[in-house]
C-alpha cells in the first residue's frame, strides 16, 4: 500500500527535526569537550567561570536544539495537513524517490523504528508502483508473462530505477536494459524489486525469500525457471534468501536456474570498513566523540557490507564497537543453481597494486569474485568474468555485461517441452 504524501510529508518533518538535533547535540557535545580540556589545563583558580559557561551554554544548546527540533515538524505537520488528497507522495518524483533509497540506506533501520512512512518495505514493482503479490495484479501488471523470471535486486540506496542508469550513453534508447534484452533474446520476464537497504542483509533476504514465494505461487503461467541478478549488496541478499530459503523449505527454490552477482562484496568493503575503523579512532578522544557516533549510526546494512554478512549470527553476538574482524559465516551455493559473477576494476587489469587499492570504486575485484585467505566461494571455471576501465555503476547496464549475462543464460540447456 502506497504511503499518501500527508503522511510522507510529516514523517520527513519529523525526520528533518530529529538530525537538526542530532547536529546541535555534536556541536554541543565537542563544545563541552574542548571546553573541558581548557578548564582542567588552567585548574581551579578557572572554577568559577566553568560554572558559569556550564549553565549559559547548557541553556543556549538546550534553546537552540528544541528549536531545530520542534521548527520542522511544525511545518511538516502544517505540509502535511494542507496536502490535497489528488497531490502526488513524495515517492512519485524522481528526486523523492533517490532520496528516500539514500535516507533507506543509510539510516534504514531507525527509519523503520521511528519513521515507518519513509521506510521502503519490500514489493515488486512495475511502471512506478508497487504490485500486489496475487495472481490478478500480477496478470494485469505482466500481460506478457513467461514460465521464465528473471528477478532483480539492487544495491545500497538504489532503487530498481539503476537498471536502466546510463541507458541512452550505452545503447542509444532508455528503453534497452539487461532485463529488456533477457526478455527479447531468451524469454525472460523481468521482475523488480525495491527494498530497504538499510536493514540486516540477513532481514532483507528473509522478506525476499517471502516474496519469492508469493511471487511463483502466484504468478500467472506455471514457472519453468527462476533466476536471480543482484547489483552490489543485492547479491548478498540474494545470497542469504538462497540459504534461509533452502532451510525452510521454501517452494520458490527448486525453481532457481542462475544466481549472477555484479559487483557484490562476497568477502565486504574496504570503506565500510574504514567508516567502523574510523569511527572507533574518533570514539577514543573526547573532543571527537560526537563525530564518531554519528558514524557508528550508519544502517545496519552499511554494517554488514564491512565482511558480507549474510545470516543473523554473523551479526548477533559481534559487539559493533569492537575491532572489525570477518566473522561471517560460510554460506553454501544453491546446489541446483549455476553461480555467476562479474567484478570491475578502474584499471584495466584485475592483479595490478592499483586495482587491488581501487577495485571499482567500491568493491575490490577479489570480493567480486570471492577469492579470499579465509573465505573463498566455490564459482565454477568460465562462471566469472573481469571487466576492466569501468565503475561499480557501471555493472547495472553496461552493453558487455548484457553479452555476458546473456551468453551464459543462453548456454544452459532448455528443458524439454
Amino acid at each position: 500500500m502506497t504511503t499518501s504524501g500527508a503522511d510522507e510529508i510529516r514523517a520527513a518533518g519529523r525526520l528533518t527535526g530529529d538530525a537538526l538535533a542530532g547536529v546541535v547535540s555534536v556541536v554541543r557535545d565537542t563544545h563541552e569537550a574542548i571546553a573541558d580540556r581548557v578548564f582542567r589545563a588552567v585548574g581551579p583558580v578557572g572554577w568559577p567561570v566553568r560554572a558559569a559557561h556550564g549553565v549559559i551554554a547548557g541553556g543556549v544548546y538546550a534553546i537552540v536544539r528544541g528549536a531545530h527540533a520542534v521548527l520542522p515538524r511544525m511545518i511538516g505537520a502544517a505540509a502535511g495537513r494542507a496536502w490535497r488528497a489528488e497531490q502526488a507522495p513524495l515517492s512519485v518524483h524522481l528526486a523523492g524517490r533517490s532520496g528516500l533509497a539514500v535516507v533507506n540506506g543509510v539510516w534504514g533501520d531507525m527509519l523503520s523504528g521511528r519513521h515507518p512512512d519513509l521506510a521502503t518495505p519490500m514489493a515488486v514493482r512495475s511502471r512506478g508502483e508497487d504490485v500486489p503479490l496475487t495472481t490478478g495484479a500480477l496478470r494485469q501488471a505482466f500481460p506478457a508473462a513467461t514460465g521464465r523470471i528473471v528477478v532483480f535486486v539492487h544495491g545500497l540506496c538504489e532503487t530498481e530505477e539503476y537498471w536502466s542508469l546510463s541507458a541512452r550513453r550505452h545503447h542509444g534508447t532508455a528503453r534497452l536494459t539487461l532485463g529488456s534484452r533477457l526478455r527479447r533474446d531468451l524469454g525472460y520476464t523481468p521482475v523488480y524489486l525495491r527494498y530497504n537497504s538499510g536493514l540486516h542483509v540477513s532481514d532483507n533476504g528473509l522478506r525476499l525469500s517471502s516474496l519469492l514465494t508469493e511471487l511463483v505461487d502466484h504468478w500467472p503461467v506455471a514457472v519453468d525457471r527462476l533466476t536471480l541478478i543482484g547489483h552490489s549488496m543485492g547479491g548478498l541478499v540474494i545470497r542469504s534468501a538462497g540459504q534461509q530459503g533452502a532451510d525452510s523449505g521454501q517452494r520458490w527454490v527448486p525453481a532457481v536456474r542462475h544466481v549472477v552477482c555484479l559487483g557484490t562484496p562476497h568477502l565486504g568493503a574496504p570503506l565500510a570498513r574504514g567508516v567502523h575503523a574510523t569511527a572507533r579512532l574518533l570514539a577514543r578522544f573526547p573532543e571527537s566523540r560526537p563525530i564518531g557516533r554519528v558514524l557508528s549510526s550508519r544502517s545496519a546494512g552499511v554494517q554488514d557490507l564491512g565482511y558480507g554478512a549474510l545470516v543473523e549470527q554473523d551479526w548477533r553476538d559481534v559487539d559493533p564497537a569492537a575491532p572489525p574482524r570477518d566473522v561471517c559465516t560460510d554460506v553454501p551455493f544453491l546446489p541446483h543453481a549455476e553461480h555467476y559473477f562479474i567484478g570491475a576494476t578502474l584499471t584495466r587489469r584485475p592483479d595490478g597494486p592499483l586495482a587491488g587499492v581501487l577495485g571499482d570504486l567500491l568493491v575490490p575485484y577479489a570480493s567480486a569474485a570471492g577469492r579470499g585467505e579465509r573465505r573463498y566461494l566455490p564459482f565454477a571455471a568460465g562462471h566469472g568474468r573481469h571487466l576492466g576501465g569501468m565503475h561499480h555503476f557501471d555493472l547495472l547496464n553496461h552493453p558487455a555485461v548484457h553479452d555476458q549475462v546473456a551468453a551464459w543464460l543462453a548456454a544452459e540447456p532448455r528443458p524439454a517441452d
